[in-house]
């Protein structure tokens, strides 16, 4: 009987063990190419995911070709992040669409939610600008990037479990959309810019300044497991003519702390 005991002990171990040793695995796809501040967003993005993973203890990897984005490739993995632009190839969209119908997660940055028309990045993939995002397409935007306060919408979230009801936000283009989404019954608003943070922006166009507004900037679709963070754009040193950046998206607490949990989120819900 002692030794049927001390078996079944050993066999729960290695099974307890197995269990524990099969890490979540998480993927970014990114393109980094013309725009500066979001390539230097993709830069300083990869290696914080990859820290993130060490400290967390999940699997991550990275990748620029979009080709990778199949039905096959995305069974593998529990997390898709999107760090600055979106799948432009049918065959692609497809499989994304596939992966988040059978309950992928995901997770979104900036201009990855971007689309106009007529531009290099037209709206013309409804599903995911008008059913998933919910946002439509990008209206307007401030210039130049400033930080902002965020009012937390939803405060019993567990992504702001212990935080302030309002989160300072480092430097950004913040984005306004086509679609108000506090009238999509399928979104839930997380964070919105703070009044307190008017006038935002620089300008020097007029219009490139908000006095007023409700502009929302972390949302998620509650028919999915997905997030999306208008941040992704560092203040660049465009005048100076250096181009270097000015600001980081990824050196200010608690911003980076609401990122953290929200993977956290995502990976558990």
């Amino acid at each position: 009987m002692k030794a049927i005991l001390i078996l079944s002990f050993l066999l729960l171990s290695v099974s307890g063990n197995s269990f524990s040793q099969q890490a979540a695995k998480v993927i970014a796809f990114y393109t980094a190419e013309n725009d500066l501040a979001h390539i230097s967003f993709v830069n300083e993005a990869l290696p914080w995911f990859e820290k993130l993973a060490k400290e967390k203890g999940f699997k991550f990897s990275s990748t620029s070709d979009w080709d990778k984005m199949t039905i096959e490739n995305l069974k593998n993995y529990q997390l898709v992040i999107f760090l600055d632009t979106r799948p432009e190839a049918s065959i692609q969209r497809q499989a994304f669409e596939k992966y988040m119908e059978s309950g992928g997660a995901w997770m979104g940055f900036h201009f990855s939610a971007f689309a106009l028309t007529p531009s290099d990045f037209p709206q013309n993939w409804d599903w995911y600008h008008e059913k998933f995002l919910g946002s439509g397409q990008y209206d307007s935007n401030t210039w130049r990037p400033t930080g902002a306060i965020l009012k937390i919408e939803q405060p019993n979230h567990e992504i702001f479990d212990g935080l302030s009801t309002q989160l300072q936000a480092a430097p950004n283009e913040w984005y306004k959309w086509e679609h108000d989404l506090r009238e999509n019954p399928d979104i839930e608003i997380l964070a919105s810019i703070d009044p307190r943070s008017f006038p935002l922006g620089t300008g020097p166009k007029a219009h490139e300044i908000w006095h007023e507004g409700y502009y929302p900037v972390i949302w998620t679709n509650t028919n999915y497991r997905m997030v999306y963070f208008n941040m992704g754009h560092n203040d660049m040193d465009y005048d100076g003519g250096t181009n270097k950046p000015l600001s980081t998206t990824l050196a200010s607490s608690p911003q980076t702390q609401v990122i953290s949990r929200s993977l956290n989120w995502l990976l558990k819900k």
